[in-house]
């Protein structure tokens, strides 16, 4: 069953049922020696893959002022140049970044901050205005969260926004924002086959707030290109493996991560999917609320995303069957050397 078109919370945007994710776009940037990009990018392709997803009926695109030290929103702004009708742009504030050292440089959370940031964001994407404006530091204390929402609601006034959320993995602290926050209308959320979050998507559902699925793909551990073996370059940021990153280790495939994907695979093909396809109808059966973004930054791999729109949510029956194979995966984890890292590490403290 084809899914098309989802709505953005209560905003009332319409966008498409899958989105567009944007980090790995932004190419190279670091924190002093430690890479937060996904490596060297060609541009250009990355524009015909922005461009290629809007040919596909995907109109929402998910980045940050910081991917790429600004560099990511300006290769948005060039995709969608002449096209920006048809976008539905996202993006988010809140880290501090050298664009010419392309480097982070800390967080600002202060409402100045705030007003300076969306007018550079405007600048480099090129735009009027921003759909869905996200606060990016998800373990920000809710005071401090609150204390831009007066901000933020003038900038919906002022017709330079037209919507807001927060990325946070806090479902609480998300749920009590939504309930000042007059212009919230989504979450953005860590959520994939691998990592569920009913405590969140309950949150989305109590406050009519559309839930955009981050990480839907496990960094790409759901695409099934990755094996034991695999290595990451040391300039991609899985090829160091920060704290706050759970798939890869020392630049490798974390294996008990490796284990959970083998266990659900054929459930989640099971119908002639590609597993990347199937991770992402798992997410359409898992809530009517949920946009995954995966990441992209190819033509290949926006079509191969795309095309999981034709095919929609998994079937029940096989929904079921990839529920059936977690618990069971779940059940060895407590009696075997994965117990550490399940069910839940620690809640990332900065990006993606």
């Amino acid at each position: 069953m084809a899914v098309d078109k989802r709505q953005l919370g209560r905003s009332g945007i319409e966008v498409s049922a899958l989105g567009m994710g944007c980090w790995a776009i932004g190419g190279p940037w670091a924190e002093g020696a430690r890479p937060l990009g996904w490596g060297q990018v060609d541009d250009d392709e990355s524009v015909r893959a922005v461009r290629r997803a809007l040919d596909l009926g995907v109109t929402l695109f998910d980045t940050a002022d910081t991917y790429g030290a600004g560099h990511g929103e300006r290769v948005l702004g060039r995709a969608l140049a002449g096209r920006r009708d048809e976008a539905v742009i996202a993006t988010k504030f809140g880290y501090t970044f050298d664009e010419r050292a392309r480097q982070a440089t800390g967080e600002n959370a202060s409402p100045h901050y705030l007003r300076r940031a969306v007018t550079d964001s405007l600048r480099r994407l090129g735009t009027d205005w921003i759909d869905l404006y996200q606060l990016h530091l998800g373990d920000l204390p809710l005071p401090r969260a609150e204390a831009l929402v007066g901000t933020l609601d003038d900038l919906v006034d002022a017709g330079l926004v037209r919507s807001y959320g927060w990325s946070t993995d806090r479902a609480d602290r998300a749920a009590a924002f939504a309930q000042v926050a007059r212009g919230a209308a989504a979450v953005q959320h860590a959520l994939s086959v691998l990592r569920d979050a009913p405590a969140m998507l309950d949150a989305c559902d109590k406050h009519d707030l559309a839930s955009l699925a981050r990480g839907p793909l496990g960094m790409g551990l759901l695409t099934g290109k990755y094996t034991p073996e695999s290595t990451l370059p040391r300039d991609d940021v899985r090829g160091l493996g920060p704290t706050w990153l759970e798939w890869f280790r020392s630049g490798r495939p974390a294996p008990e991560w490796l284990r959970r994907v083998a266990a659900v695979r054929d459930a989640l093909t099971a119908d002639g999917r590609t597993l990347a396809q199937g991770a992402i109808g798992w997410i359409w059966a898992r809530s009517d609320r949920a946009v995954p973004i995966p990441g992209a930054r190819t033509v290949a791999q926006v079509e191969e995303n795309a095309a999981a729109l034709v095919r929609g949510p998994l079937a029940p029956d096989h929904f079921a069957e990839v529920e059936r194979q977690l618990a069971a995966v779940r059940s060895a984890a407590l009696r075997d050397a994965d117990r550490p890292h399940w069910p839940m590490p620690p809640v990332p403290a900065v990006r993606p």
